[in-house]
């Protein structure tokens, strides 16, 4: 690597290191792409929303990965040919949220945390081994955590809102995790599975266990698998 280059590395470390460091750490993460999903199910809205319940005994029952993929792009998948628009409305279509997982019994994935990536709608292993007991603690010790087969943790970078909303961008970002989370509660029961959304957890502690960037603040868990 000649001078040039290094101070160029340098700046950038300097200046948003973030930024410069993930791309050289992409290369070597184990990323899964996920099957296509559903765009017609067998359950009406309507139907859904009236089943819908928050459920905290889980099955010990593997969810497919196709179920997996469903859900998430319920949750930000993209939604328009060609396009970058996602399955939940955005304040100025700026996406903040970032989707990870706690994997304890899926088919076809193993063990450990990943990230979704919607625009590949595809996954990447970030840290393998059993983080559903480790979040279930830093959820105040809520059992059901752990039981489940899967949780859906949702993140947000403020700042991608807030540098056009200023303050009011908070808000913004609250509302739209609110728009995620129904989405993956009604698209889990149009799956024939259940879910249960949590809100209480120590932030510090869930950024600790899955390792978020510093600049992602958990804001939501969602508990799926299959009522027992």
């Amino acid at each position: 690597m000649n001078v040039l280059n290094i101070l160029i590395l340098a700046m950038g470390l300097i200046l948003g290191g973030a930024l410069v460091a993930d791309p050289i750490f992409a290369s070597s993460i184990k990323k899964i792409k996920l099957p296509s999903p559903s765009f017609k199910g067998e359950l009406s809205v309507e139907e859904a929303i009236k089943e819908r319940r928050s459920q905290r005994n889980f099955l010990d029952r593997p969810l497919s990965l196709s179920q997996v993929s469903q859900i998430l792009w319920a949750a930000q998948g993209i939604t328009e040919e060609g396009g970058f628009k996602r399955a939940a409305p955005s304040a100025g279509a700026l996406y903040p949220l970032e989707i990870y997982l706690a994997v304890r019994n899926v088919e076809g994935l193993e063990k450990g945390v990943y990230h979704y990536h919607p625009q590949d709608h595809m996954v990447s292993f970030v840290l393998k081994g059993n983080y559903q007991d480790p979040l279930a603690r830093a959820c105040l010790s809520q059992s059901f955590v752990a039981a489940s087969p899967l949780s859906i943790i949702i993140a947000a970078e403020y700042e991608r809102t807030t540098i056009k909303y200023g303050e009011r961008g908070v808000r913004y970002v609250l509302i739209e995790v609110g728009h995620v989370g129904q989405n993956i509660c009604l698209q889990a029961v149009a799956l024939g599975l259940a879910t249960c959304p949590v809100g209480a957890f120590t932030d510090e502690e869930v950024s600790r266990v899955l390792e978020l960037p510093k600049r992602y603040r958990p804001l939501y868990v969602l508990a799926v698998g299959y009522a027992s």
